[in-house]
């Protein structure tokens, strides 16, 4: 890259020391480069100029050009304001300054011809255009008005040292009068651009900030989505091809008793077809000598933890250890109690580790851990302490894992020798594709897309204050069959006592609706004890109360088949991903389960989007599209911690199929060309060299 764009943002023309702090503090430009690609995010339609007559409440932002033939200030203090009578051929508009007067009366010249620019305001059947934008009409200004106008993001702090969206549209015509095309070498082969019918490297650039035409406008940001989704799958790719090449991993070699006594004798149900196609995707992993990095997705109930136990005998049946990993210790204790209800009867023995485990008992499952004698592990992030030391951990699975850390998922792959241990990441969280391409691209990704037989489609309801006693009803009936009912409330930190608060006036609320000794109450939140918590858990899970008042403490994790009904307080506060999580906490028995979906009257436009996403489908990937198009991948569960890539271009709620593309593209490249040494790959290679640590950002499980 020509050293023009490598011009630190200060030297430009317009800028110097002072708003080259402030474009470096607080966008993180300091380069000519950087500002270049800091995009507009959205365009003022200047293509033509409008006619006074033709104004109406619907016009929104307009051009004019006319003469301004009056100017005068009415009223005073700080009611004065400034008012320009401005005509054009057709008819007259008034034009308002409510700041700035004193300074615009000395500006604005009555009797001159203006370009005017402005939205459209009614005020007593009276047109007007409050602080408009204000330019001398010549030749060069009215070809230079007619175009798209970009807007860029700012800042109070970037207005107030003078660079608005204006002063930027400034700057940025000062590079392009400073650099050529030679400044900005093609990054993409002449074939590929050729392939996808692109514009150059530097005529997109040149049209993201200046277009002409809105087909300009189109063109440039397909060319620069397409380069900027290329490169990062071509990133992502290598790096999951140079761990494929340098990093061993134990052969499992045979399928052997363990698996085979458990396939044929224990396992309580059919594997659905999805279980079966996973447990071969792993299956081939485990033999080939290179370390298996898996991300196996899963909707709630779809079956993840026996399939994970079934790859965890695999490990056994070749002589190594196992360990299963939950963020919480109500998660992993019930993992644990599940895989050793399984298991009863074999030869295995496995142990359960987290900060509770304490004492003589601990020592016991370090000692087993280091001399082999446990052959599973299942535990809270205790596993990864220093001391805890295995004899040969093959296998390391992850429950849930976007609620660790990078260095605690790190940390497991020190626990092995000489190979790191296989990893199998498991989540209840659908991940759209786009996401899951783009957060997991350089991890191998099996899908659990298809629920057990006999399981019952949970109805969704949405009910308002007014249904409220129909509700309780509902739950008394429930629990007269002999259900149970989960009542969940949001907990926000933002509002956390309040929240409490609401909780508690729910719970005391209910007790009288459902009064001891006939009924039982459970309570949970997050701001008890350990102790006290997993008491009232047990308490429900036990069936000793009928009724658990809750936050989403219970959003992942608690299994009891004989809760049917989750009513949601509050619906509106929580998330689309959050509400489909507590939705999963029923129908895990064999009857028929519903979800209320409790809230106020008044909803905003995308709480309705939500809740009726919720009532329409029971599809995990579903809701996570839904969930990515309302939120955008930023605020989507998890990938704020697994720090997602700030895209600066594009959207992948909405340009799925250009990731599809330059994923392809670039596999088939690396497929045919692994170091990019051909003469036409160089362009990519260079830029690579040059640029590969901006493309940096997405989570590796390594």
């Amino acid at each position: 890259m020509n050293s023009g764009l490598d011009l630190p943002i200060e030297y430009l023309k317009g800028v110097g020391p002072a708003k080259g702090e402030m474009l470096k503090k607080e966008l993180s430009i300091h380069t000519c480069f950087d500002l270049l690609h800091h995009f507009p995010y959205r365009y003022i339609d200047k293509t033509h100029f409008h006619r006074i007559i033709d104004l109406d409440e619907n016009s929104g932002e307009v051009q004019l050009k006319g003469v301004l033939r009056r100017l005068s200030t009415v009223g005073d203090g700080r009611k004065r304001r400034l008012v320009g009578r401005f005509r054009d051929q057709t008819g007259v508009i008034d034009l308002v300054w409510f700041s700035g007067v004193h300074w615009l009366e000395k500006q604005l010249e009555v009797g001159k011809e203006y370009v005017v620019f402005g939205r459209v305001n009614s005020f007593k059947d009276q047109w007007s255009i409050p602080h408009p934008e204000m330019e001398l009409l010549n030749e060069e200004n009215v070809q230079s008005a007619l175009n798209l106008a970009p807007v860029y993001s700012s800042t109070e702090k970037l207005n107030s040292k003078g660079l608005d969206a204006k002063a930027r549209r400034r700057l940025i015509k000062s590079l392009f009068e400073k650099i050529s095309p030679a400044d900005m070498p093609e990054n993409l082969p002449a074939y590929l651009i050729q392939k996808f019918k692109l514009p150059g490297r530097f005529e997109a650039l040149a049209n993201i900030h200046l277009p002409k035409s809105w087909e300009d406008l189109e063109a440039a940001r397909k060319r620069l989505k397409f380069e900027e989704l290329f490169f990062l799958q071509l990133r992502l790719l290598q790096i999951k091809r140079r761990r494929k090449d340098s990093i061993k991993g134990f052969v499992f070699e045979q399928i052997g008793d363990f698996f085979n006594h458990f396939y044929q004798q224990k396992l309580p149900f059919e594997l659905t077809n999805a279980q079966k196609r996973v447990l071969k995707e792993i299956r081939q992993d485990l033999k080939i000598g290179i370390q298996m990095n898996r991300l196996l997705q899963g909707d709630v109930g779809s079956g993840k933890t026996i399939v994970g136990l079934m790859c965890m005998l695999m490990a056994l049946d070749n002589g190594f250890q196992a360990s299963l990993m939950a963020p919480t210790e109500i998660l992993a204790q019930q993992h644990y109690l599940s895989i050793s209800q399984y298991l009863e009867g074999m030869p295995i023995k496995t142990a359960f580790l987290s900060g509770s485990v304490k004492g003589k008992k601990r020592q016991e499952v370090l000692d087993g851990l280091q001399d082999g004698s446990i052959h599973i592990v299942v535990g809270t992030h205790a596993l990864i302490e220093d001391n805890v030391l295995f004899k040969n951990l093959g296998l390391a699975i992850t429950d849930e894992q976007h609620r660790f850390g990078v260095a605690q998922r790190a940390s497991l792959w020190k626990k092995s020798h000489p190979h790191p241990p296989h990893i199998l990441v498991m989540t209840a969280t659908p991940i759209p594709r786009t996401l899951a391409m783009t957060l997991y691209g350089d991890l191998d990704v099996s899908v659990i897309d298809e629920l057990p037989p006999g399981r019952k489609e949970i109805k969704t309801l949405h009910q308002t204050e007014n249904h409220r006693l129909k509700m309780i009803g509902f739950m008394r009936q429930e629990i007269a069959k002999g259900r149970q009912v989960y009542v969940v409330y949001p907990l926000i930190e933002e509002s956390e006592k309040l929240d409490l608060q609401n909780l508690q006036e729910g719970y005391e609320a209910l007790s009288r609706e459902f009064p001891p000794p006939d009924y039982q109450i459970s309570i949970v939140h997050g701001k008890m004890k350990a102790a006290d918590k997993n008491l009232e858990m047990e308490r429900f899970v036990s069936g000793k109360t009928q009724i658990m008042v809750a936050t989403t403490v219970i959003e992942v994790g608690v299994n009891v088949p004989n809760a049917t009904v989750m009513v949601i307080e509050n619906t509106e506060r929580f998330g689309l991903s959050q509400l489909h999580q507590l939705r999963g906490r029923v129908g895990r028995g064999g009857e028929q389960s519903y979800c209320l979906l409790m809230s106020s009257f008044k909803l905003s436009n995308e709480s309705k989007e939500r809740i009726q996403t919720m009532v329409r489908t029971n599809n995990g990937f579903e809701i996570a599209e839904a969930d990515l198009k309302l939120r955008g991948p930023g605020n989507i569960e998890g990938t704020q911690q697994s720090g997602i890539i700030n895209l600066r271009i594009a959207d992948l709620a909405k340009d799925g199929r250009i990731l599809q593309a330059a994923r392809e593209v670039a596999a088939r490249i690396l497929d045919k060309d692994p170091a990019l040494e051909r003469p036409e790959h160089h362009p990519l290679k260079w830029f690579l060299e040059k640029h590969g640590k901006e493309l940096k950002g997405w989570s590796r499980i390594s």
